[in-house]
């Protein structure tokens, strides 16, 4: 497919061409020129949209689907599609399916069922056998098949001698293992942040403490072992003083934040919305401030929106028993783009996850494999479910104000435009 861009603004940190306005001619998905101006003399698709800016295609290192087994939620197929208008050429994908994506056989079927997508799919491996915290789950045949990551999602490891054990084997193929960082125990039945609102609103409380003190526990470990330890959506204040010191001293450590921890706050759950039911839970202004700091000084490596679609029968009822989760691929930049400067956060959605999880990085170069996200960064507009693709709706910026528009990408030799 051949594709001209024109007068596209390069956001790519750390290259001659960032920030300069230029045409990019695409040949057959490969980047054949890179120019001031470029004359369309073939049969090539012109893109010329207002206040254009490209980067690298965006990764988001954790989404959930659905299929197989909750393809009520979302399959795989419109999931996708979801994330390739929503502005991504690469997603991570969790294994909370059913069955659970917890051997080879499963990781490959995601892959092979994702080939033809312009969005790449890279399957998180469970770190337990049905992610049931009682025995490891097939790891080196998993990341054999393609997994980039192993854990379990949205649940903690309570075994401290099973996470040991864990680090110590991945190393030996060079496994990154995600710790979800919340103290079963500590955390209790409480369903939203433990503060003023919780006694307010006369629900229980899940402290800032069980998120720390499952991050001291498992910063011990890792120190005590070696290995590639990451906390998927750290959420407090002092998990992110927690991650910089271990950082500090050499510990191969990562972190990441969900988009709706650094725009929402405990606040928004006053009128009992189960859109607001997410975990960890929406914390304080000041942990919102702490994670923002985070990004800019280098502690927090990327950032995700935590897509995790839930269907109607179990979203819209009491908040008590309502499921946990918002979706948040199709609100993600307009969200964080609202809070940081694109600037500020463009390796955090592009290079770092990447990195982090040992995949490849494409570049805007001629002669390079074109994988890039067309955006515009100053359109205002408000989030509403008519512009919701997920075949589930359950989104806590419904109403918001956001800022950035995503046009499209154009990765795997296919261009994809929003209308």
């Amino acid at each position: 497919m051949n594709v001209l861009l024109k007068s596209a603004t390069i956001i790519q940190p750390n290259s001659e061409l960032h920030h300069s306005k230029k045409d990019i001619l695409i040949e057959a998905g490969i980047i054949k020129k890179i120019a001031t101006s470029i004359e369309n003399v073939g049969k090539c698709q012109l893109i010329d949209l207002p206040n254009l800016h490209v980067s690298i295609g965006w990764f988001d290192g954790s989404v959930s689907f659905g299929e197989p087994g909750y393809e009520e939620r979302e399959t795989l197929e419109n999931g996708l599609k979801t994330a390739a208008h929503s502005g991504f050429t690469g997603i991570a994908l969790n294994p909370n399916t059913n069955p659970i994506i917890d051997n080879k056989s499963a990781v490959e079927f995601l892959i092979n069922k994702s080939k033809k997508s312009p969005a790449k799919l890279f399957p998180i491996g469970s770190f337990t056998q049905k992610s049931e915290g009682k025995e490891l789950a097939e790891l080196f045949d998993m990341k054999n098949s393609g997994a980039c990551a192993f854990g379990d999602y949205k649940k903690s490891i309570e075994n401290a001698q099973l996470l040991k054990i864990g680090l110590q084997y991945a190393q030996i193929f060079g496994g990154l293992i995600m710790s979800y960082p919340q103290n079963k125990a500590v955390a209790g039945e409480g369903l939203i942040n433990e503060g003023i609102n919780s006694t307010c609103l006369g629900l229980k409380g899940i402290p800032n403490f069980a998120e720390e003190l499952q991050i001291t526990r498992d910063l011990a470990i890792l120190d005590y072992t070696g290995g590639k330890l990451h906390f998927p959506t750290i959420s407090t204040e002092g998990s992110v003083d927690l991650i910089r010191k271990a950082k500090s001293k050499g510990l191969n450590v990562s972190c990441s934040v969900a988009i709706h921890h650094l725009k929402l706050n405990d606040n928004e759950l006053k009128e009992f919305d189960t859109n607001y039911k997410i975990l960890p839970p929406l914390r304080t202004s000041s942990d919102q401030k702490a994670l923002l700091k985070g990004i800019k000084d280098g502690t927090i490596d990327f950032i995700t929106g935590d897509h995790c679609p839930i269907d109607i029968e179990h979203k819209k009822v009491e908040f008590q028993i309502a499921q946990y989760g918002t979706i948040g691929l199709e609100s993600f930049y307009g969200a964080l783009n609202s809070v940081l400067k694109t600037d500020d956060f463009i390796e955090n959605i592009t290079t770092k996850p990447r990195q982090i999880f040992g995949i490849s990085i494409p570049k805007i170069a001629e002669k390079e494999i074109a994988e890039i996200t067309l955006f515009n960064p100053d359109e205002i507009y408000k989030f509403t479910v008519n512009q919701i693709l997920s075949t589930s709706k359950n989104s806590a910026f419904i109403g918001s104000e956001l800022k950035g528009k995503v046009y499209g990408i154009f990765a795997q030799n296919q261009l994809i435009l929003n209308q």
